[in-house]
């Protein structure tokens, strides 16, 4: 299913179809994308705004389900990306205090964020949509991006670009004739960023969505991209297809 210009139609008819495909993705993560004792909870309040899907881990003594699901290491399987970028080592993340971001009901390890026009609209929502992602990595939370609309004047080399510039300012060699964008976020001690352009009538490529430092599992974008069109309204394709 080719990624279609959102850009076409109102942003309230994305806002529908962005809240079905948070619904997919945590359903397909929950239905053996994950390893056991991890979960995906959709838009549950953490530190700063909501996020679209959050990936948790179960507390220690909790009973682990056992559903098959190993994960992948970055050492033995990397993720294929058009762009990788590693930030300097932080020297002092083993003698800092770490921070745990907490859910009652266990830890939160990564967030998918699915960006909207209102991300977008003032240098204000920029800005917070900026400074909470780089908040979250340096929380050692893990982040997965995903953004169908090109960049803007406020954002002109796109908004993984402005994320990753809060760690280390370096330029991007992006395609320009693929102005989307998806980025995956390794919140590790080395920051590594994993970037792919993508344009309208591309195939989503799945993206790595990191549980630890260095071991993810496939996010499956393709896939629930194509169940959420599905059931999206018949008469309102027309004005994307």
């Amino acid at each position: 299913m080719p990624i279609h210009d959102w850009t076409r139609v109102d942003a309230g008819l994305f806002h529908d179809f962005h809240q079905s495909w948070t619904v997919a993705l945590r359903d397909a993560l929950n239905l053996g994308g994950l390893p056991p004792n991890y979960f995906a909870l959709v838009e549950q309040r953490i530190q700063g705004p909501i996020p679209d899907v959050l990936t948790l881990q179960l507390p220690p003594g909790a009973e682990e389900p056992s559903n098959g699901t190993t994960g992948l290491a970055v050492a033995t399987a990397p993720p294929r990306t058009h762009l990788v970028r590693r930030g300097e080592a932080d020297i002092y993340a083993g003698k800092a205090n770490r921070i745990t971001v907490r859910h009652r009901h266990g830890n939160v390890v990564a967030v998918i964020e699915i960006v909207s026009p209102g991300n977008k609209a003032s240098r204000n929502e920029l800005r917070a949509f900026v400074e909470k992602s780089a908040d979250l990595i340096h929380q050692n939370v893990h982040l997965l991006v995903i953004d169908l609309f090109p960049p803007g004047p406020r954002d002109p080399q796109g908004i993984a670009k402005a994320i990753w510039d809060e760690f280390q300012e370096e330029d991007l060699d992006l395609p320009p004739d693929k102005p989307l964008m998806l980025a995956s976020f390794d919140a590790g001690t080395e920051r590594v960023a994993y970037i792919e352009p993508v344009a309208v009538g591309d195939v989503l490529t799945d993206m790595p969505l990191f549980l630890k430092p260095g071991f993810y599992v496939p996010a499956p974008l393709e896939a629930t991209y194509q169940t959420t069109w599905k059931g999206f309204p018949a008469v309102l394709k027309r004005l994307l297809e």
